[in-house]
């Protein structure tokens, strides 16, 4: 079985026609730098059973295969002709944990997080077959959008920081990764290290992983963070326990009172979520002028369809509690970096980093010896994790209230403060009421018509939906 080999300019090979199928050795080859980076990065989703074993009551071992699960439902993108290195809805994390919280502890928890998996299902399916997600973030008042992000960030900060959080749980080992995490990604010193000095630029291309080993490594000799028991074997997937006690096949569907309760959280998700989009349709585009060689096509359509089929296989088999998002753009960036900086003869192909990030990782996640070594710092990870993404959240928000007035502005902190402390329903709903009661102005079309002069054209609504729609691009692809 030989590699089928791509024109100039052209689309990598696929098959079975619109669903572009692309399987190893056949249409793309394995990259090893992309292997190795997953597999170092492997840190980065088990991290997230901290959260399942202290929010869900899931054990370990179940929780690592929901994470291996969940790893291989990655691969459904770039095999199917979707490019983005697929992740979580991670900004939103806080306010799911939120959410659960309000049910008690056991069946009730995991079944409202089924109810909200499968309503996230529900709307990427719907935006993405009816074409109405560009219609839905487009409209949204930008004081909404700003709010939602602000109380994602401060969830994200409030929680680790909380009374029982993570924080102090090991606080010095936690706040030296943080410390080395955010130099490394945001600080002006970093930007020039990295242009200057091969190491930095090293450290870099990784995210999180290194600050986290570093972190690991010197909580483990301070005594913050026990010593890991080292385990053999393969991580399995114990579907008959999995499918019985965390399933809708064994726990039924949630009462139609979760679904309801969940639809202002899942709205919210979708929001945070489409941020990812417009970032990847930037980066796509960056790469696309960059390598000539290669035709790379990133449809927002096929992607949300996908991303809510991802949620729809949890939502019925392995609720997963940061839920299944368009884009990780951390490791977007890492292979895209690659991609661009490199011809043709050292990487073939996009797809060939994409896909061999994530076999990298997976093969790492069934390696019970690389689970069981990482296990006691696998709250560092989500700490660093939720606090960097507290951040992003926070900038982008501010961003994108640049150009709006102080009234926006204002709406947009209230929404914020609510959403942190009561939730995605309250803030949504108290952000549409401040809209309507502040921001709407009724009067507005009533005193166009009488007023405006048949010189002076009447505002075009579509140009002012359609230039809020590109500041929000501007805006987004910053993070990229």
């Amino acid at each position: 079985m030989s590699l089928q080999k791509r024109p100039a300019g052209g689309e990598q090979p696929s098959a079975l026609g619109a669903l572009k199928l692309r399987v190893p050795f056949v249409h793309y080859k394995l990259e090893i730098p992309d292997i190795l980076q997953g597999a170092i990065l492997c840190v980065v989703p088990l991290s997230i059973t901290a959260l399942m074993t202290s929010v869900l009551g899931i054990p370990f071992e179940i929780a690592v295969a929901f994470v291996l699960f969940n790893n291989i439902l990655y691969l459904l993108h770039t095999h199917f002709g979707d490019p983005t290195v697929a992740g979580w809805i991670t900004a939103g994390i806080p306010l799911y944990v939120a959410f659960l919280m309000g049910y008690p502890e056991g069946e009730a928890r995991i079944l409202a997080l089924i109810a909200l998996q499968l309503t996230v299902a529900l709307v990427f399916l719907g935006l993405g077959v009816f074409k109405g997600a560009d219609s839905l973030v487009r409209k949204m008042p930008m004081s909404l959008k700003a709010g939602i992000l602000i109380g994602a960030g401060v969830s994200a900060v409030m929680g680790e920081f909380a009374a029982d959080g993570r924080v102090w749980t090991m606080p010095i080992t936690i706040l030296t990764g943080a410390v080395l995490g955010f130099f490394m990604l945001f600080s002006e010193t970093a930007g020039p290290l990295r242009a200057r000095y091969g190491f930095f630029r090293f450290v870099a291309q990784y995210g999180i992983a290194i600050p986290f080993l570093i972190a690991y490594v010197f909580g483990l000799i301070i005594g913050e963070v026990e010593m890991p028991v080292i385990e053999w074997g393969f991580t399995t997937i114990p579907i008959g326990t999995i499918l019985e006690e965390y399933s809708i096949i064994g726990l039924g569907l949630p009462p139609f009172q979760y679904f309801i309760d969940a639809i202002p959280l899942a709205l919210a998700a979708y929001i945070i979520a489409f941020g990812d989009i417009l970032v990847m349709d930037s980066l796509f585009k960056n790469a696309d002028s960059t390598r000539k060689d290669e035709k790379l096509v990133f449809s927002p359509r096929r992607n949300s369809i996908i991303v809510g089929i991802r949620n729809t296989l949890h939502g019925i088999f392995a609720p997963f509690i940061s839920l299944s998002g368009p884009a990780w753009t951390g490791g977007q960036a890492l292979v895209i970096n690659r991609y661009m900086n490199n011809p043709r003869s050292v990487m073939d192909s996009y797809w060939g980093g994409a896909t061999s990030l994530y076999w990298g990782m997976t093969i790492a996640i069934v390696l019970v010896p690389v689970v069981t070594l990482f296990k006691p710092g696998l709250n560092i990870g989500m700490a660093l994790t939720l606090l960097i993404q507290g951040y992003l959240c926070g900038y982008l928000a501010i961003e994108m209230l640049e150009r709006e007035t102080n009234l926006e502005r204002g709406v947009a902190i209230i929404v914020g403060s609510v959403l942190a402390v009561k939730g995605a329903a309250w803030g949504l709903g108290i952000g549409l009421v401040l809209w309507l009661v502040l921001e709407k102005n009724w009067f507005a079309d009533a005193y166009i018509a009488t007023h405006h002069h048949d010189d002076e054209p009447a505002p075009d609504a579509d140009a002012d939906a359609d230039a809020d729609a590109d500041a929000d691009a501007d805006v987004v692809a910053e993070r990229s």
